[in-house]
C-alpha cells in the first residue's frame, strides 16, 4: 500500500513537472488589428483609390444633377403643353441618376468588400508567418482581450513584414 502511495506521489509530481515545462513552453501574443490595418501600405494605396473612384463619381453625379436642375428651371418657363413634352425627358433625367447612384455605390461597395478581404487575408498570413518562425503557439487579436500585457504585443513585427513584403 505504502509503495502505491509513492507510486502515485511519484506520476502525480512528475504530471506537474511535466505540465509546469508544457507551460513555460507556451509563447503567447496578440496584434493590434485596427493599427496593423491601418499602416498597411496596401490599405493606404486602396483608401488613395477609393477616394479618387468616388471622386470621378461625384464629379458625374454633379453633372447629372445640373442637367436635371437646367431640365426643370427651363420647364418652369414653357406652357403647359410644352411641360408635358419635356415631362417625360425629365423622368428618363432622373431614372438615369438614380441608376448612376445606384450602379456606382454598389460597385464601391463591392469593391472595399473585396479589398477588406484582401488585406484582412493578407494581415492573417503575416501573423502566421511571424508566429511559425517565432514559435508562438497562440496569437490573439487585441480587440478580444480585456487586459493584455504589451510586452506580449507583435504588431510591429507584422506590420513590417506586410510592408516589407507589399511591393507598389
Amino acid at each position: 500500500m505504502r509503495r502505491a502511495v509513492l507510486c502515485f506521489l511519484g506520476i502525480l509530481v512528475a504530471s506537474f513537472i511535466f505540465i509546469g515545462m508544457a507551460q513555460a513552453a507556451e509563447k503567447i501574443g496578440y496584434v493590434d488589428l485596427s493599427r496593423t490595418f491601418s499602416e498597411y501600405g496596401k490599405t493606404k494605396e486602396y483608401d488613395k483609390s477609393l477616394s479618387e473612384k468616388e471622386t470621378a463619381y461625384n464629379s458625374e453625379r454633379e453633372k447629372k444633377v445640373n442637367e436635371v436642375k437646367q431640365l426643370q428651371d427651363k420647364m418652369n418657363l414653357l406652357s403647359d403643353k410644352e411641360k408635358e413634352n419635356k415631362k417625360t425627358e425629365l423622368t428618363n433625367k432622373i431614372k438615369s441618376l438614380q441608376d448612376l447612384d445606384r450602379e456606382k455605390q454598389t460597385d464601391l461597395r463591392k469593391e472595399q468588400d473585396e479589398k477588406m478581404k484582401e488585406i484582412l487575408k493578407d494581415i492573417e498570413d503575416a501573423v502566421k508567418a511571424y508566429a511559425q518562425k517565432e514559435g508562438y503557439t497562440l496569437v490573439f487579436n487585441d480587440r478580444v482581450l480585456v487586459y493584455q500585457e504589451k510586452n506580449l504585443e507583435i504588431t510591429d513585427k507584422v506590420i513590417e513584414i506586410l510592408n516589407k513584403g507589399y511591393k507598389k
